[in-house]
């Protein structure tokens, strides 16, 4: 007993040790350096299969990070690393961390009413103006009516009362774009500006919103996208500067922020959740968002599939530019989805392959956890045993597949240790916060 009690207590030290080192690219040149298929765990074979479907579907820029190196970057047509290109809505998630960035110079607080920056009167809607809050626009919630005649018009005759702030979900992209004016009014700086001096020197990152009607879109070139990756997946560091230093704030961003939509943070979607809502519906479809996909992934997603995706879990991240792909709707799932087939079609196959050979390994979200996790492995699995600092097993359970479901609401709150045996004899240990 105090063998196995020693041995889970080192383990558990070791739980906390780094991750692969993230790379990060210089921010006053072009340079970067990258790393072959191979390297990143992939195989070749299925490479151009990959870049024909891409470009079938009208792609302009394309870029695979893993731990911040290119491994993959192709442009079509007439497309450059030098191109700049419409992030559309995918720019709610960067607006998102920028509204977290003025948060942190003490400008604004998510909790203040949206009226305290824009003025009374910025709504159509004097019974529950005073109740929105940024954290509402943050969230898709502010309930004001989306079904008008034009979703993205933000004069105040066009936001008019639907329910009250926070007891409905809908893609509304009225109420976000005055963020930009929050941010602006609330750190006397014009969003531009406020990126340039803020943003840009630290990381590299450049770009600008530009009007388009009722629309304020960001543009920028596909590299500068994937840098904004890096920082998110930095934890909103970039080479130990802190650019975000609200980690909650960065937590939450990334985490389901409301249970209407769970698939939903601070204008990211989330994968890996139990449900998910699309623009336009007001109904809710079961299972996760791209299931295709790695369950941790977070993306920012914008029209004709302006696509960045994070995946913590594997240190990848993936940009796809371009024009309107076959399904042309406002949030590209189905799209996002089958490029992560294609994706998955890199990692190698052969009969010698075994799980240690496969660059996820086993993984175990969301975490810190609630009532559930989602267990996701290479191979098969065949059994998860939960202990508890004790050494103590609290439970032990067979199963099948590659993704097992696995309720904790019984189990006791703190830290959990997983033991994760396959059914190719592999054997991984995983540290679970239960909250």
């Amino acid at each position: 007993m105090k063998n196995r009690l020693l041995f889970l207590l080192c383990l558990l030290g070791s739980l906390f040790l780094p991750a692969q080192e993230l790379y990060y690219p210089p921010t006053t040149n072009l340079s970067w350096e990258t790393m072959t298929l191979e390297e990143a765990g992939f195989c070749t074979d299925r490479e151009q299969e990959l870049y024909d479907y891409l470009e079938s579907t009208n792609t302009d820029a394309f870029l695979l990070l893993k731990d911040g190196k290119i491994v993959i970057e192709r442009y079509f047509g007439d497309f450059s690393v030098f191109t700049p290109h419409l992030w559309n809505s995918a720019g709610k998630s960067l607006t998102a961390f920028l509204v977290g960035m003025a948060a942190d110079l003490d400008s604004l607080n998510i909790n203040d009413p949206t009226s305290q920056y824009l003025g009374t009167g910025w709504t159509n809607c004097p019974a529950t103006e005073a109740d929105i809050k940024i954290v509402h626009q943050l969230t898709m919630t502010t309930s004001l009516d989306d079904g008008v005649e034009n979703s993205a018009c933000y004069d105040p005759e066009c936001l008019v009362c639907k329910a009250a702030p926070g007891t409905r979900w809908s893609y509304h992209n009225g109420p976000y774009t005055l963020l930009t004016d929050v941010i602006e009014s609330a750190t006397n700086q014009g969003i531009n500006t406020f990126i340039a001096e803020r943003l840009t020197p630290r990381t590299g990152i450049t770009g600008q919103y530009r009007d388009f009607g009722f629309n304020e879109v960001f543009i920028s070139t596909a590299r500068s996208m994937a840098r904004f990756g890096i920082l998110v997946q930095g934890n909103g560091r970039w080479a130990g500067t802190p650019i975000l230093r609200d980690t909650a704030y960065l937590r939450d961003m990334i985490t389901p922020s409301q249970s209407l939509n769970p698939s939903y943070g601070y204008l990211w979607w989330l994968n890996g959740q139990p449900s998910y809502r699309i623009p336009t519906l007001q109904i809710s479809f079961p299972g996760p968002l791209l299931p295709n996909a790695p369950q941790d992934l977070v993306a920012a997603i914008g029209k004709d599939a302006q696509l960045l995706n994070i995946v913590p879990s594997q240190g990848l991240i993936m940009v796809r530019m371009g024009s309107t792909p076959e399904d042309g709707s406002l949030v590209s799932t189905g799209y996002n989805d089958a490029i992560w087939e294609k994706i998955n079609g890199l990692y190698c196959t052969t009969a010698t392959a075994s799980a240690a050979d496969l660059p996820a390994g086993v993984s175990v979200f969301p975490n810190p956890a609630g009532d559930f996790i989602t267990l996701r492995s290479a191979a098969p699995l065949r059994r998860v045993s939960v202990f508890d600092q004790a050494g103590r097993v609290l439970r032990s359970e067979r199963l099948s597949g590659q993704q097992a479901r696995l309720a904790l609401e019984s189990l006791p709150r703190g830290v959990l240790l997983l033991r994760i045996a396959d059914a190719q004899g592999g054997v991984s240990w995983r540290k679970v916060v239960h909250r």
